[in-house]
């Protein structure tokens, strides 16, 4: 069973570049789920289609219930996967979903997208 508190879904259709067949998002996702085997962590992690951040691969949200959602671009799945892992469990230890600023890694700091609110 997964962690509860946090899902990390990863956009797996952008491309990088012009190779139309280069999807970093999907390198970062298969990266990401070995690595998570790896560290013997569980934490849910789901495909999705598009995140809408198409110049800004790879690009993944953290989101759980009643916690705000973050939308966080332009990773790179050889540099930046312990840095998700990290993120995504400092993500799932809070109460609302809001990672303090000193605790997040540079490329949370310097890749986030947008922050929604939760549904009421």
């Amino acid at each position: 069973m997964a962690a509860p508190g946090v899902t990390v879904f990863v956009c797996v259709s952008c491309r990088d570049g012009d190779d139309a067949h280069l999807r970093p998002g999907a390198a970062l996702l298969e990266a990401l789920r070995a690595r998570l085997g790896e560290r013997k962590i569980d934490i849910a992690v789901e495909p999705v289609e598009c995140l809408a951040v198409c110049k800004r691969p790879a690009t993944v949200a953290f989101a759980g219930a009643g916690k705000w959602t973050y939308v966080i671009g332009d990773l790179d799945g050889g540099l930046h996967l312990d840095d998700v892992i990290d993120s995504a469990q400092s993500f799932a230890a809070t109460d609302n979903g809001v990672v303090a600023w000193k605790d997040r890694p540079d490329c949370f700091k310097k890749g986030v997208v947008s922050r929604t609110p939760p549904l009421p």
